[in-house]
């Protein structure tokens, strides 16, 4: 990997940090955002799934235009709405201020992680594609380890809208890293006369079964994931006496421990394929979603084992899942498809967000009901996603090309 690439990634990576530290910090908010507005699962429920219904929007109506646009354009555009949106949820007075601001913030956060991907799936050949992608995912694993833990100090310290501030202002000096060293990427472009319809973009996806089949993996895949992991913070101070102070260390040591074991799915994916290390981490992950959903009252130490295996085995699935996904479309029409893709993923994740916040209940002690019945249904889609993960095949894995032919996509 060259001086360049490794460069472009740790750009893509900073991009990945500030909008998952900002859609992260909600979630173990949960318990102080519910005390605050005197609000229940229901409600707060809706407070994530804003953002991600705003962005799985968005995300879909630029799937017709972005591949007019050279990526790194589209990606300015997007971020500058996106620092916007998340210093309005710093400053938002209300929680109807709150949703709104959320809703700016997911509009423009939604089409920032299908560019990224679009990104890599341009620069990187198939064969070194899940690497690359590791790479850049480890901005969630920095987001855990960092950005949650912080942002909850500062939230505890000052008040729940301390950490958006913080990010927002964090955003304006990635935004200029983003200018300065992102390159134009437009090889991807086409002239006037050869630039398909608007509608196009949705029809040839429709019409192409392997593309629609990565879509329902992406689906089936945010299913599982986004109806557990939004309530396990409000889970574990209401049912399992976990101190609300002490939250920050599941994701401190979860991060910590999927920054070390990101790269290393990333090269065994490259190197043994991608469909069975899925398959493994998608059977493992089983484990630790059960163990979480079904918590009775235990000692921290068992708690925090069980909340890394769960951000181990998640964060192992989703690797090969990204780089199995960007690999069923060429790239002439990658950003298009890549940014209904990430539509789906985020329309999967409010659905699954907003439908796990009717499931769950609250008694008047304030425990939280039914989140073992999450659970189940959480275990059962991860399941059936092994299923269509296996007739998903990559349109682009052609022999990789020597470095002197490697595509000359990183000139600014």
């Amino acid at each position: 990997m060259t001086k360049q690439e490794k460069l472009l990634l740790l750009v893509l990576a900073c991009i990945n940090f500030t909008h998952i530290v900002d859609f992260m910090i909600m979630m173990p908010l949960g318990p102080q955002l519910m005390r605050h507005f005197g609000i229940g699962p229901q409600a707060f429920g809706f407070i994530v799934s804003s953002y991600s219904l705003s962005a799985g929007i968005s995300g879909f109506l630029a799937a017709f235009v972005v591949d007019r646009f050279p990526r790194n354009q589209v990606v300015l555009t997007a971020y500058a709405g996106f620092v916007v949106g998340t210093l309005a949820c710093g400053l938002a007075p209300n929680y109807q201020m709150l949703i709104a601001a959320r809703v700016l913030a997911g509009t423009f956060g939604g089409i920032l992680g299908a560019q990224v991907l679009s990104i890599v799936g341009d620069v990187f050949a198939y064969e070194r594609r899940a690497q690359a992608m590791s790479i850049v995912m480890t901005a969630f694993s920095a987001a855990s380890v960092v950005g949650v833990p912080l942002g909850l100090y500062i939230a505890t310290e000052y008040s729940w809208h301390a950490p958006f501030l913080a990010v927002g202002f964090l955003g304006i000096g990635v935004w200029l890293l983003i200018w300065q060293f992102v390159p134009r990427l437009d090889s991807h472009l086409v002239s006037k006369d050869q630039r398909p319809n608007p509608i196009a973009v949705l029809t040839t996806i429709i019409r192409n079964p392997n593309q629609l089949r990565a879509l329902w993996l992406t689906t089936t895949i945010m299913l599982g994931h986004f109806s557990i992991i939004p309530y396990i913070s409000p889970y574990l101070v209401s049912n399992v006496g976990y101190s609300e102070s002490d939250i920050y260390l599941i994701y401190l040591v979860g991060g910590a421990l999927t920054i070390f074991s990101a790269p290393l799915v990333g090269k065994l994916a490259d190197r043994k394929g991608k469909f069975p290390v899925f398959v493994t981490f998608a059977l493992l992950s089983l484990i630790p979603i059960y163990l979480i959903t079904h918590m009775s009252p235990s000692p921290l130490v068992y708690v925090l084992f069980v909340s890394g295996m769960f951000f181990i085995f998640s964060n192992g699935r989703l690797v090969p899942t990204q780089a199995m996904t960007t690999s069923v479309v060429l790239p002439q029409n990658r950003g298009g498809f890549m940014a209904i893709n990430s539509s789906v993923q985020l329309l999967s994740q409010a659905l699954a967000t907003y439908g796990a916040g009717v499931i769950i209940g609250k008694t008047a002690t304030g425990q939280l009901t039914h989140y073992g019945t999450v659970g189940f249904l959480a275990m059962a889609a991860i399941f059936g996603s092994i299923f269509i993960a296996r007739l998903v095949k990559p349109v682009d894995a052609a022999p990789m090309a020597k470095p002197e032919t490697a595509p000359p996509v990183l000139v600014k």
